[in-house]
């Protein structure tokens, strides 16, 4: 039966350790980029806007969803997607279109925020 020499067995262990961690990275890639498929865009009408959270109504089915917005949250951006904006930007009765999801926080939060025109377009979209 061939033994590890003095040394080898180390070896073998950091060996295993590598690829284990390596693996668990991998693992971890996949998820996050799992996490970015799953988002979802939601355009409406603002009903309420504060520090934490924002409520989105859709004028045509009258579906109305509200949204976590995390601290320091500066994702607000002009149509184009070039302009960016703080969140004060955003005021009740304003068209935006929000891409969101549910997995990294548990509960419906916003990635970002797009200001729209009164079609539910992109501002400066021909």
């Amino acid at each position: 039966m061939n033994r590890p020499q003095n040394g080898e067995e180390s070896d073998m262990k950091y060996s295993f350790a590598r690829a284990a961690s390596a693996a668990f990275f991998a693992g971890l890639v996949a998820a996050s980029s799992s996490v970015a498929l799953a988002a979802s865009t939601f355009y409406g009408i603002v009903v309420h806007v504060s520090t934490s959270n924002i409520k989105v109504q859709n004028p045509k089915d009258k579906q109305t969803l509200s949204f976590a917005i995390v601290p320091k949250f500066d994702q607000v951006f002009s149509a184009n997607g070039k302009t960016t904006y703080q969140m004060s930007a955003i005021k009740a009765g304003q068209y935006v279109g929000i891409i969101y999801d549910q997995k990294a926080l548990g509960v419906r939060h916003a990635d970002k925020i797009y200001l729209l025109n009164n079609a539910n377009e992109r501002i400066g979209a021909q």
